[in-house]
């Protein structure tokens, strides 16, 4: 009975899958209605009109806030307590600096101040004696030229003293002075410092940077292809690389005008107008741009 009983219910499990094989698949039917949206072209060109453009730059300082020191005569370092970073004023002493070709110039100028007084004394003498027919025109000449002659001795040499830093007027009443006084030129923050006692300058040798940073400016990338999308006026959002959690304004005032051969790029400047006393020459930054209520059309 038992093995009888096993071959039943086996025959029913079978016949039960079978029937459940034989079952025809449900069809699904896709409908092919063409549902109407908006025209593809018309979001493309709203989500343009809502980008808001991106450039990368660096916080640079206007030409005119930006003062390098620079000798025009050699001269060897004799005093100096400038460090980078130091806010000087206009005018503050920077560096003393030594050279006998200082006392040398100086000299020359004092001596040409003399024989000009006397040569100018002597002119006028003989043009009174020529408006007079008592001396020849040849001795008043003469004595034209030599005057003329030592005042643009006395001129150049007055020049030159000025040049390089020396104050003729102050010489003229207090002597020949045997050292050289490098001041500063502009308030701001001394940079690249490049002296220390008893070091030699040549000509022309930076000594340091000094850098107002009242005033500051962005110098942004734009590729080519963007160079029609950005004039200016334009207003723009920065953030700066230690700052990213701040935005700050600022304001296109000057796009390139020749675009590099190698990048494809030209340089935008615009003005910052909302500084921050942790701005520093040459910070990374990244800028978007801004509208009336949007972004710039890019």
């Amino acid at each position: 009975m038992r093995k009888i009983a096993i071959s039943i219910f086996a025959l029913t499990f079978f016949a039960c899958g079978t029937q459940k094989e034989k079952q025809p698949a449900e069809k699904v039917e896709i409908s092919t209605e063409i549902v109407e949206t908006t025209d593809i072209d018309a979001v493309t060109s709203a989500m343009r009109t809502n980008i808001q453009p991106t450039f990368n730059g660096v916080i640079v300082i206007p030409p005119q806030r930006h003062a390098t020191v620079t000798l025009f005569m050699d001269g060897v370092v004799k005093t100096t307590s400038l460090l980078s970073g130091t806010f000087v004023k206009k005018g503050e002493l920077l560096a003393v600096l030594e050279n006998p070709e200082y006392i040398t110039l100086q000299q020359t100028y004092i001596e040409s101040v003399a024989q000009e007084e006397f040569l100018e004394t002597e002119f006028r003498r003989q043009e009174k004696l020529f408006d007079g027919e008592a001396v020849s025109k040849k001795i008043f000449q003469q004595s034209k030229a030599d005057y003329l002659s030592m005042k643009s001795r006395r001129e150049a040499a007055a020049a030159q003293l000025r040049l390089i830093g020396f104050d003729p007027v102050r010489i003229l009443s207090n002597g020949i002075v045997p050292h050289l006084e490098l001041r500063s030129p502009i308030d701001g923050y001394a940079a690249n410092v490049q002296i220390n006692v008893g070091k030699y300058l040549a000509a022309g040798t930076p000594v340091c940077d000094i850098i107002d940073k009242s005033t500051l400016m962005l110098k942004l990338t734009v590729y080519e292809k963007g160079i029609g999308k950005i004039k200016v006026g334009d207003k723009l959002k920065f953030s700066v690389n230690g700052l990213e959690t701040q935005e700050f304004d600022a304001e296109v005032i000057s796009t390139g005008q020749m675009v590099d051969n190698i990048n494809r790029s030209l340089e935008v400047y615009a003005k910052v107008n909302s500084n921050n006393v942790q701005f520093r020459p040459g910070m990374y930054v990244s800028a978007r741009g801004v509208g009336e209520g949007e972004g710039l059309k890019f």
